[in-house]
């Protein structure tokens, strides 16, 4: 039986950063989980290398696109391989084999009647590589919020409109073909409102692939770039693919665009679309221009791979947006890690060394097959929290067994029965530490496989069969290994200043790879976002302080914390943000302020601000205001938010 699954085709206009890094672990996560399930498991991921994006970064970066492409997409696959990523293969956009492919695909599309040519005249984001219907020169992206460009082209165009019930049909057939459900939901609502033919060449760039026809056409990023899923098992007899993995923000081109490009060509289509939500950063979503990126290495050298994917795969319900921080990250590595499973581990194989020379004792009866049983639940239905949980929790009652029976005790005892009561309780200990070690693997592969060999265990660990894992058991006479430290504690401080050390090296090295340079003076922090990074004021630049007022006036101002639900552009008022915040009321407010020149929409949402609640309420281009955000300038400066480095609960009151 084949198994094969995908991660999205990252775009190199990045480095690598801890997004890549967590939908790649999961990726690598549920090969592991169908091997074990009897699959012959096979995972793709790769990189996306075309388009007008790139062609203007490699020139920033004075290079060649063909240049900066090796060089970024060299920094991926040394990335996953460093961190010891189960990838079958890599596929870049650039390569031959690819470009065979999808030319392929669009002779097909073409032959069916599919395509045909046309002109647009329009808007497009180069950010998105999307074009923008109806938009108006210098509107912003639906997507992004970025100005949008006018083109006109000759552009070969595909009849997306004459898939709208076919893929209606698709859902309604499968309704787990797009998951999870929120997801499915999204869209379905926009299938349903319509679907406008899609241009998929462009002629007024050059960095593509080439349109097998007359003219000086290349592909359009979405049908070059999601063509890489089959062009990379291209003659291997693996597609269709069984799971796309994808983050949320992309669903609509996979579980639209490329189900119908499939279509028209006659080709199968995927088993399933899963889309993940967001990792934020305290909160706040990752990005470039708020300088709050974090990068997997800096964590990886200080704490293991396996901590980091014990970590994103525990902490956050996959499917829904997660956050990442430092603290919550060696909390998790010391409680769970250290003093959860490594130290269970340790007094496990120390007794038997000590008690019983290093030998497994006799067999005892032991059953966890329906422990056995939840956790492969979980991991089917990507549910990697809860299948921890479940782990977790057999860890626990170990614990409490040990503690009850205490076999230090009965070592020393000469009472009738203790000896063959303490071989029972080693025996059973040792059997939950096999069942345990197998069953966390998809998730701590390089901890699995210490544990697997102080066992003594003459198989790998990665060899191991839910099916069979009941089944067998522990052999008694079987010679541990002497115990060495799984997961020694680490000193919290201590460790994140040094993880924040190695990532402001990182930071400088990537910026190198984009042929930048960060003077070795200029501080990084991830508390430092990039629009507060504007030079000092001089006192004659700071505004005099207004007249005194009483602490009886100052009362009278509700300052509330905000958490930004949504922003997006108003129209016609190019310094304008319409806002939904929510300050723990029953409804979230609608404000409207005056920072489209410092913020991008997409940089907001998600972010925690400084409201006052109890403004009066006043329309601005229509819209009624309830509320401004507060926010810090200088004379001609740019504003900048008021915000929280501690984490604190929407609407709690600033006093």
């Amino acid at each position: 039986m084949k198994y094969y699954l995908t991660t999205p085709i990252y775009y190199v206009n990045a480095a690598p950063h801890i997004g890549h890094t967590y939908t790649t672990i999961a990726a690598d996560t549920i090969k592991r989980v169908k091997r074990m399930e009897g699959y012959d498991a096979y995972l793709t991921t790769g990189t996306d290398e075309h388009g007008q994006k790139i062609e203007r970064a490699a020139k920033a970066a004075g290079q060649t696109p063909e240049q900066f492409t090796d060089v970024i997409s060299t920094e991926f696959r040394d990335q996953w391989k460093r961190l010891n990523l189960d990838v079958d293969y890599f596929q870049r956009t650039t390569s031959p084999q690819h470009a065979k492919a999808v030319q392929d695909l669009f002779t097909r599309c073409l032959e069916n009647g599919y395509i045909e040519k046309g002109s647009y005249t329009g808007q497009y984001c180069v950010y998105d590589e999307l074009y923008v219907n109806e938009a108006k020169p210098g509107d912003p992206c639906p997507d992004c919020g970025r100005p949008t460009e006018t083109v006109t082209e000759e552009n070969y165009f595909f009849k997306l409109s004459a898939f709208q019930d076919k893929l209606l049909a698709l859902y309604e057939e499968n309704p787990n073909f797009i998951l999870p459900e929120t997801r499915r939901n999204e869209v379905l609502a926009f299938v349903r409102q319509g679907l406008s033919d899609l241009s998929i060449s462009r002629t007024t760039i050059k960095w593509g692939i080439p349109l097998p026809v007359e003219g000086n056409h290349v592909f359009y990023v979405w049908f070059d770039a999601l063509t890489t899923y089959k062009s990379a098992v291209e003659g291997d007899d693996l597609w269709p693919a069984d799971l796309h993995l994808i983050g949320k923000e992309i669903v609509r081109f996979h579980a639209i665009f490329w189900p119908a490009f499939l279509m028209a060509a006659g080709y199968p289509l995927p088993e399933r679309i899963f889309a993940h939500g967001w990792l934020l950063f305290e909160n706040d979503k990752m990005s470039k221009s708020r300088g709050n990126i974090v990068r997997a290495t800096p964590i990886v050298d200080v704490m293991g791979i396996d901590a980091l994917r014990y970590y994103l795969l525990r902490e956050t319900s996959f499917g829904k947006d997660g956050s990442f921080s430092y603290d919550a990250l060696v909390g998790r590595y010391n409680s769970d890690l250290a003093n959860g499973l490594g130290n269970l581990v340790s007094r496990t194989l120390t007794m038997i060394n000590q008690y019983r020379d290093g030998y497994i004792p006799p067999k005892t009866e032991v059953s966890l097959t329906d422990t056995i049983r939840r956790v492969q639940e979980f991991y089917d239905e990507f549910d990697f929290s809860r299948a921890l949980e479940e782990i977790w929790s057999a860890i626990s009652w170990l614990d409490g067994f040990i503690v009850q029976q205490q076999p230090w005790k009965l070592a020393k005892s000469q009472a009738e029965g203790a000896q063959d009561q303490l071989d029972a309780v080693l025996y059973t200990a040792a059997e939950y530490i096999r069942v345990i070690t197998a069953l966390v693997f998809p998730v701590l592969p390089e901890t699995a496989v210490k544990i697997w060999r102080m066992l003594g265990m003459q198989t790998p660990v990665a060899d191991t069969r839910f099916i069979d894992l009941a089944e067998q058991s522990l052999e008694s006479g079987q010679k541990v290994e002497p115990v060495s430290a799984l997961f020694p504690r680490i000193e919290s401080a201590q460790a994140i200043e040094k993880m924040k050390q190695l990532e402001t090296e990182e930071t400088r090295r990537q910026a190198a790879l984009f042929g930048k340079e960060i003077p070795k003076e200029e501080p990084i922090g991830l508390t430092i976002s990039a629009e507060s990074q504007a030079p000092a004021a001089s006192p004659s630049d700071v505004p005099p302080l207004e007249p005194e007022i009483t602490i009886d006036d100052f009362v009278k101002i509700d300052l509330r914390v905000g958490l930004v639900k949504s922003a997006e552009p108003v129209k016609g008022a190019d310094k304008l943000l319409h806002l939904k915040v929510d300050i723990g009321e029953p409804e979230v407010r609608t404000i409207v302020a005056g920072i489209a020149k410092a913020y991008q929409p997409e940089q907001l949402i998600g972010r925690k601000v400084v409201i006052v609640a109890n403004l009066a309420p006043r329309k601005l281009r229509g819209i009624e205001s309830r509320g401004m955000i507060v926010a810090a300038s200088l004379p001609d400066g740019p504003p900048v938010l008021a915000g929280f480095l501690e984490n604190i609960e929407p609407g709690a009151r600033l006093k």
